[in-house]
């Protein structure tokens, strides 16, 4: 019988499979199915960080733990002095100055007729004063304080559900209404589109370097230096300069997230499509999870399955899940009320991201251009799936 209590284990051996007679396939990503960690040292959902101090927890203030390192197994091929060094990589644009000057000039999210009635409406209307509030409410939510890094996996069952496209709202949303600093992460090394949608310009160090870089002993400013700064305290640790054949491997992630994990109050990860290992191990290892997945008749339906599959689960895995239906056309194939209430039927939240041109035309996000639709249900997506991410300490 599978250990409840255990359900990193039992997650990473449903959907990759164990050996004949309960052992693990050579290649599996969890180390020790039987205990409550993904690896020697990497702790459990909520539990805290191997030799943490004490928390902080206050509003502009990165988390901080002790520095002492816990004695890895010889095996372990990150020990300092075994890992080979890595010679400085170049500095690449995110997209090719042929490609910069086919962009046309971005379209606001919804057109001036409909932003003039939202305007008007505020003017003679007495709901502005229930706006203000419900706004004020939300913020309080967003900007409630840590005591350890809350983090939260972004994925989806298969390609342009809009994946990148929710952790960059995630993100900027953070960002925006935290005085800690927000990372995000890109755990899609196969030329994923986050550092696009973040208005990056250049990239140099990826997930993958960087594993091989960070140490217990660093402080936060070294471990920006690494990053791409964003607005708003937020930073970037992209999967991929572009190029095919990138890799990241669920050991160089887990010694990622588990090293950068208390120097942010959020990191939001934008993991490969399921069923990709690094992805299976991102969720597990996360405070929340978000599925996106298209509003139409088959990204509802093969979402659902995973829903299903995830029921099998302790209650607090798909408690902590929220689907995103992303709308990609201005009307929808389905009716999205019955949709919602068919995925939610199986624990889940279900919240939809309505359909905004400025999103659909790709390229980086700006935010002053997104509709108020957008805008809304970005925010209460945001401060939702935060307070997810609270109840798994």
């Amino acid at each position: 019988m599978p250990n409840a209590n255990n359900w990193q284990g039992n997650v990473l051996r449903d959907l990759g499979g164990a050996a004949p007679g309960g052992g693990r396939r050579p290649g599996d990503a969890a180390h020790a199915v039987g205990d409550h960690s993904l690896g020697p040292d990497i702790p459990a959902p909520g539990a805290p960080v191997p030799d943490a101090g004490p928390a902080t927890g206050a509003p502009g203030q990165p988390v901080q733990a002790g520095h002492q390192r816990q004695e890895r197994p010889a095996a372990a091929p990150y020990t300092p002095g075994v890992r080979a060094p890595r010679s400085t990589p170049d500095s690449r644009p995110v997209v090719d100055d042929g490609l910069a000057g086919a962009v046309r000039k971005p379209r606001h999210g919804e057109p001036f007729a409909a932003r003039a009635a939202h305007a008007l409406r505020r003017i003679v209307s007495s709901s502005a004063a229930r706006e203000v509030t419900e706004i004020t409410r939300t913020a309080e939510r967003l900007q409630q304080p840590v005591t350890t890094g809350r983090q939260i996996a972004v994925t989806s069952i298969r390609g342009g559900a809009g994946k990148s496209t929710v952790t960059a709202l995630l993100g900027t949303t953070y960002a925006h209404y935290r005085q800690d600093p927000v990372l995000l992460v890109e755990a899609d090394p196969a030329l994923g589109s986050l550092p696009l949608r973040l208005g990056s310009q250049s990239l140099r160090w990826t997930t993958g370097d960087f594993a091989d870089i960070v140490e217990p002993q660093m402080s936060l400013l070294d471990v920006t230096g690494y990053l791409v700064q964003l607005p708003d305290n937020a930073w970037l640790l992209p999967g991929s300069q572009g190029r095919i054949g990138a890799m990241l491997d669920t050991r160089a992630y887990e010694r990622v997230m588990v090293s950068l994990r208390r120097y942010f109050g959020v990191t939001v990860v934008d993991c490969e499509t399921l069923p990709a290992e690094v992805a299976r191990v991102a969720l597990s290892a996360s405070q929340a999870r978000v599925l996106t997945a298209p509003a139409t008749l088959e990204g509802v339906a093969s979402t659902y399955n995973v829903l299903e599959w995830l029921k099998g689960l302790p209650r607090h895995v798909i408690e902590g899940t929220v689907v995103v239906l992303t709308e990609q056309t201005p009307r929808a194939g389905i009716d999205l009320g019955k949709a919602a209430q068919t995925l939610g039927s199986t624990g889940a939240s279900v919240q939809v991201l309505p359909y905004d041109r400025h999103l659909a035309a790709g390229g980086a996000i700006r935010t002053e251009l997104l509709a108020r639709s957008t805008r809304q249900a970005a925010t209460r997506l945001a401060a939702d799936v935060f307070q997810l991410s609270q109840k798994r300490r």
